[in-house]
């Protein structure tokens, strides 16, 4: 069988969640023995090529392959909103961009029913992100390299995020959070892919400015493991999301994480994950330390049903069906 994986990792655009995805899948389809797999090919002779994104290469690569193409919808028009300037503009084109594949792969419950209400009848499966469990676990030497990296002492509490600087991730509330709590550090790992394109470009920027010497922006990290281990809880303040990948990161490197309760994150990391509604209860979830401890024991163990080899298989049973009908 044989696969292209395909996309559009160009500049900034190769540190966005879709590109991570795309490049766990390609690594672990490579050490399947009955998967001939390629990356961003040129070539058409393909019998599946699976798309991560929709750009412009993917479109005109799309044009002239051959075999079942596939796009796995991690961004969809909800996830636009906060995100991107002119997002309404954009989501517009969505269904005639969708429906220029022949099978759409949904990555959340959430995911799927977005996409059947924007496409009835359209050919869909839902198969979850995976992660690397060999890459993704705890590092001691790496903690305190991260630590000594930013000048942060060892008993000193970080709460970390790790995402794109855009409203529609939650960085306001972030900022205020950091404000309200001066004794904690607060790191936001990401940068800002889409630059001025991204929605209140200018006015985060200003914003980061005026932020105490508590908070820290280190935008993109060559590794992403130091981070999440040099962090004593995970706070992902996101309104939206099709999946939610770094809180399976950070739950796979023993974190606690406390999470807005969107509908997304409280289906998939319902009972693992400590939620809130409102700035004062991320406050009450961030500084109760006992109850970040207990969550943090069984932070590894729900992440193994995510496990980077199984969600291959899941892809090699969809991609053998789709050619042999």
């Amino acid at each position: 069988m044989r696969v292209n994986i395909f996309a559009e990792d160009i500049l900034s655009l190769k540190y966005i969640g879709c590109s991570t995805v795309a490049k766990t899948l390609y690594r672990q389809l490579s050490q399947m023995p009955d998967v001939d797999v390629s990356w961003n090919s040129n070539s058409y002779d393909f019998d599946v090529v699976h798309y991560h994104t929709f750009g412009p290469l993917s479109l005109l690569n799309r044009k002239y392959s051959h075999g079942v193409k596939i796009l796995t919808a991690h961004s969809t028009p909800r996830v636009n909103e906060g995100n991107l300037a002119f997002c309404k503009s954009i989501n517009n084109y969505y269904p005639d961009i969708y429906r220029k594949f022949d099978h759409i792969i949904n990555i959340s419950a959430p995911c799927q029913r977005e996409i059947e209400q924007m496409l009835p009848d359209f050919p869909t499966t839902l198969i979850p992100n995976g992660i690397d469990l060999d890459y993704f676990k705890r590092d001691e030497e790496k903690r305190k390299s991260f630590r000594e990296k930013l000048n942060i002492e060892d008993d000193e509490k970080v709460v970390l995020t790790v995402a794109q600087q855009t409203p529609r991730k939650g960085i306001y509330d972030f900022i205020e959070l950091s404000r309200m709590y001066p004794g904690i550090r607060w790191v936001w790992v990401g940068g800002v892919p889409y630059g001025a394109l991204s929605k209140d470009y200018l006015q985060i920027k200003q914003m980061k400015c005026l932020c105490g010497e508590n908070t820290i922006f280190t935008g993109f990290i060559p590794d992403i493991i130091e981070a999440y281990s040099g962090a004593d809880v995970f706070f992902m303040p996101s309104y939206a999301e099709t999946f939610g990948l770094v809180i399976l990161e950070a739950l796979a490197c023993s974190l606690p994480v406390v999470a807005r309760g969107i509908p997304e994150f409280r289906e998939i990391f319902g009972g693992v994950v400590q939620f809130f509604n409102n700035i004062e209860e991320a406050a009450a979830r961030i500084t109760d330390d006992e109850s970040l401890r207990r969550c943090s024991i069984r932070s590894r163990a729900f992440t193994e049903q995510y496990d980077i080899k199984n969600v291959a298989d899941m892809h090699c049973s969809l991609y053998r069906k789709l050619i042999e009908s």
